[in-house]
Formats: C-alpha cells, sequence, structure tokens
C-alpha cells in the first residue's frame, strides 16, 4: 500500500488501525532512547582492562623522559601523537594531543580565529562584520552550535551520495571574503553516514578562498569505524592539501571518545606547522598540559595502530547488528507504504531517515508520547530549521538490541501515523 497512491478510504481505516496501535504502546510505559551516539553498556566493557593498564607500582616516564605524573609537554607524549599521527594518516609531529573532548578542541580552535589572527594581515574574525560559515546539511548539531554561538551566519550546503556540493561551495568561498570556514564530517558523516569522494578530497584541497583565513574545520570522528565487512575509504586530506600547495587549509579532529569511555577519552588535532603556531600560543596562555596519564594509559592499552583497528573490530561485533535491526525494520515498515527514504551506512554512529515532507517534527513528538526519545527534529539543519522538516537522526548504539528493535516498531508506527495525519489533513 503506498499511502501517497491509496484512496481515501483505505488510508482513513489504516489510520485508524495506527491509532490503536499507538494508543496500545502508550499503555505500555515504554522508556527507550535513540537520541545520541553514545556507545551501549557491552561497547564500553570492550575497555574495561585499560583501567588496569597504570597503577601504583607502574613506570610513569615515557620515550619523553619525563613524569607523567607532572606538570609539562604541552603537545602530548609523543607515544600518543604517534598513535594519532597513524590514526589520521599524518606525521607526528603535525599532532597536538588534548584533553578528553575533540568537541573542546573544536570550539578553543574557534575560539582563537575569533581573537587572534590566523593569518598575518587578516582580521581576528569577531572584527569581521557578517562573518559567515558553510554547514553541509544534515550535518551535526554540535559543530553549528559552535559557530551559532559565535554569531556566524550559517549557509547550509547540500549533501549527496559523495558528499557536500562542491560546485556551490568553490563559488561562494571565491567570491565572499567573510566565509570563514566549513564543517566536515568527511567519513561516515553524522548523520548520513556517507564518505566523501576522491574527488570530494581533491576539491577541497584545491579551493582557492577570497579569505585568506578560511579552514576547513575537519572533524573525523569515525575514521577506524566501520560497522560492515566493505568499509569505506577517504583520502587523506593533508597530503591532498600539501600537493595542490594549500598546506594551511585543513585543521583535523579525532578522538577516542567512541573507542574507549565518552568524557575520559583523548582527543587530538593535527594541522600545518604555521596553523599549529598560533594554536600553541594560545594554549600555553591556557593550560600547562593534559592529562597525560590518560594518554599513557591509552598508549599501552593500544600498544600502537595495529592493536586500535583489532579493538574496533570487536566494536563492529556489537554495533553491526544493531544496524541491521534499525534497515531490517525500516525496510519492512516504511518502503512497502512509501513514505520515507534512509541511508545504509558502512560505519559511524548513525542512520538518517527522511520521513514525508512536514511530519518529522510530529514524528518526534509522537514518539516521546510513546516513550521513545530521539534528537530533534531540525537539530541536523544550522539553527535547528529544516526547511523540509523531513531529517531524523536515528542513533541506534546506546540501547540494548531488544529494546532497539522495540523501539523502532515505535518509530515506524509513528513515522506511519504522522504520514496519514498530513495526507488526511488530520
Amino acid at each position: 500500500m503506498d499511502y501517497k497512491n491509496c484512496s481515501k478510504e483505505v488510508l482513513e481505516n489504516e489510520y485508524s488501525q495506527l491509532v490503536k496501535q499507538f494508543e496500545d504502546i502508550k499503555g505500555k510505559g515504554l522508556n527507550l532512547n535513540m537520541a545520541r551516539g553514545k556507545p551501549g553498556k557491552e561497547q564500553l566493557d570492550l575497555s574495561l582492562s585499560m583501567l588496569d593498564v597504570l597503577n601504583s607500582k607502574s613506570e610513569y616516564v615515557g620515550v619523553d623522559k619525563m613524569d607523567c605524573r607532572n606538570y609539562g609537554i604541552l603537545e602530548g607524549i609523543t607515544e600518543c601523537r604517534k598513535l594519532f599521527a597513524d590514526i589520521l594518516g599524518t606525521d607526528y609531529t603535525k599532532v597536538m594531543v588534548g584533553g578528553s573532548s575533540s568537541l573542546n578542541m573544536m570550539f578553543d580552535t574557534i575560539t582563537c580565529m575569533m581573537t587572534t589572527s590566523i593569518v598575518e594581515g587578516c582580521k581576528p574574525w569577531y572584527e569581521v562584520k557578517d562573518r559567515k560559515f558553510l554547514c553541509p546539511v544534515p550535518g551535526y548539531d554540535r559543530h553549528f552550535g559552535i559557530t551559532e554561538y559565535y554569531g556566524f551566519n550559517m549557509i547550509p550546503i547540500p549533501m549527496d551520495e559523495n558528499g557536500p556540493d562542491m560546485d556551490m561551495i568553490e563559488k561562494l568561498v571565491a567570491e565572499d571574503e567573510s566565509i570563514k570556514g566549513i564543517w566536515c564530517v568527511p567519513k561516515y558523516s553524522n548523520p548520513t553516514g556517507i564518505t566523501f569522494s576522491d574527488e570530494v578530497v581533491k576539491r577541497f584541497a584545491a579551493l582557492k578562498p577570497k579569505a585568506k583565513d578560511f579552514r576547513i574545520m575537519w572533524d573525523n570522528a569515525y575514521v577506524v569505524h566501520d560497522v560492515t565487512d566493505t568499509p569505506d575509504s577517504l583520502l587523506n586530506i593533508l597530503d591532498e592539501c600539501e600537493k595542490a600547495g594549500n598546506p594551511d587549509l585543513p585543521i583535523l579532529f579525532t578522538s577516542t571518545s567512541k573507542i574507549t569511555f565518552p568524557g575520559a577519552g583523548v582527543a587530538a588535532m593535527a594541522t600545518s606547522e604555521a596553523n599549529m603556531a598560533v594554536f600553541k600560543k594560545r594554549y600555553n596562555y591556557e593550560v600547562i598540559s593534559y592529562d597525560k596519564l590518560n594518554m599513557l594509559r591509552h598508549v599501552l592499552f593500544f600498544k600502537d595502530y595495529n592493536g586500535v583497528l583489532e579493538h574496533m573490530q570487536k566494536h563492529k561485533e556489537v554495533l553491526a547488528p544493531k544496524f541491521k535491526i534499525v534497515a531490517d525494520m525500516l525496510e519492512k515498515e516504511l518502503k512497502p507504504v512509501g513514505i520515507g527514504s534512509w541511508t545504509n551506512p558502512n560505519g559511524g554512529y548513525f542512520v538518517s531517515v527522511d520521513v514525508l515532507e512536514g511530519t518529522a517534527k510530529r514524528v518526534v513528538e509522537l514518539c516521546t508520547e510513546a516513550g521513545v526519545v530521539l534528537t530533534g527534529a531540525g537539530a541536523t539543519y544550522p539553527n535547528g530549521c529544516d526547511p523540509e522538516d523531513k531529517n531524523i537522526r536515528i542513533a541506534p548504539s546506546f540501547p540494548p538490541n531488544d529494546e532497539l528493535l522495540e523501539a523502532m516498531e515505535v518509530f515506524c508506527i509513528c513515522t506511519k501515523l504522522a504520514a496519514c495525519e498530513k495526507i488526511l489533513n488530520k
């Protein structure tokens, strides 16, 4: 039955049945959550032994010959910088290891460029009137929140299966000096799960921005987060920018937040020598050094990059069935009635669902009534405004599989109910 093409009588009957199902669900008193991409308990348990690699008898001196219990080494211990360099595909001299949050490092990076010129001769961004930032959509709400906080006018950039619309980006940045940067989640993008194609990465590297201080905020949060046996590959933007003569364009970020313990992992950034010199000058005033014991703990736990990959294989074994539950339920319940489209990513943490246009907020509202918490409709767009009111981000990682299955059943019923209401003008 295709909702948009069936008779009013048939759809009215379907609506009545859905209302009954919905009322039955509300009577269950459910309390299920698919709102944020939090690792589930089974994933968190994978890293428990990391808590045992350091104890009162441990040797706390690394290759830097500094006691990790004390102040010092602003950019992080060398072993940890090398580990992140392997993850990001660069040399460790370009890496700075920070605290536990890459989001914090991104906020600090924008803050630095707001108050300090990243390029000699350019104004700090707070002095730039009508400053703008490019935002691929649907995208990550917390990215948009940073530039919203600092008063940027955010320009939505449409995404397709290859990445952001590069024709649009190239034209905008070449013409407008007030455009200062772009947010990117290049591998398994949040929430669509797509990975930027080689052509898109090369075009990013070859950009000719009118603003000499334009920067690409390259949040490679899911660089090792595969969930299928056919993982995506991502071209190395640092290498491509070097080839294109634009070494200062990209600023890379990643963390172990969804690898070890969220809020207790390690974050890192990588960029050119010129950029890093500006950022480190700020960090010198902000912090003496970050948590080197946590850096050391992670290095001892993983040992090397291969150790990270082996650990992520364990995550994959936990996450793959969850993504299958979501895909199977959407295929079974929404495809036959013709009211939605969705992504089937090879990695990352999310599934992006486009429900019937004009119903996303209603779907989220109905799910809330039924006891299922979702990320708010519109969150994947700047200022929380999805102009078509259709995109919803599903995060399958946190609930146990039985709860996830139940939550997806509720989601599909609510999606169908909202569609019937819309078509029938209820």
